[in-house]
């Protein structure tokens, strides 16, 4: 990410109420693998990606990048975070050069629903806002991802733009730290 080159990473691991942010050790693979393989979280990201395949390519140490935070719970991965750049060449920008950061998450199924996303994009946004001050990270979801809309409005996502991207209608919108989170 070409922003956090200039950040310090990884940071020291960042804690909330009941999670941890960190980097990726080891010990994730596993959770990796299961949270790609699996059907559910799959739904609205292009589908689940073979469990075989995944045991060939999933590195040893899945994710170790700037970025990329680990979300753990009582020291077991349910999750991820992700801070890159959107692609120059995909739609949605509020920049006119783009390569905005990006907000991206998964969690594995058994953790949907009990507010960790929220708590967890919470904590990475507020760290972003305080490593690249004024920074606009944007975030892309489907329209018919009821958890991601209603996440993104709770966050303080404002809409930007609506388009077709990957067979399916994208709802983009735009966070600053001058809004607030949580």
């Amino acid at each position: 990410m070409t922003g956090l080159l200039h950040v310090a990473w990884p940071p020291a691991p960042i804690k909330t109420e009941r999670l941890v942010l960190r980097e990726s050790e080891a010990r994730d693979r596993a959770a990796f693998i299961e949270l790609f393989a699996s059907p559910e979280v799959g739904t609205y990201v292009g589908g689940a990606r073979p469990r075989d395949e995944l045991e060939r390519v999933v590195p040893e140490v899945p994710g170790r990048r700037p970025g990329f935070f680990v979300i753990d719970l009582d020291g077991a991965m349910i999750g991820m975070i992700t801070l890159d750049r959107r692609a120059a060449e995909r739609r949605g920008h509020v920049r006119p050069d783009a390569g905005e950061a990006e907000l991206g998450y998964m969690f594995l199924p058994e953790a949907w629903g009990c507010g960790y996303a929220a708590e967890a994009c919470a904590a990475a946004l507020d760290w972003f806002a305080d490593a690249l001050p004024g920074e606009p990270v944007v975030l892309c979801a489907q329209n018919a991802n009821d958890r991601a809309m209603r996440l993104a409005a709770k966050l303080g996502f404002t809409e930007v733009e609506r388009f077709e991207e990957y067979g399916a209608e994208q709802w983009f919108g735009v966070w600053s730290s001058a809004t607030p989170s949580g």
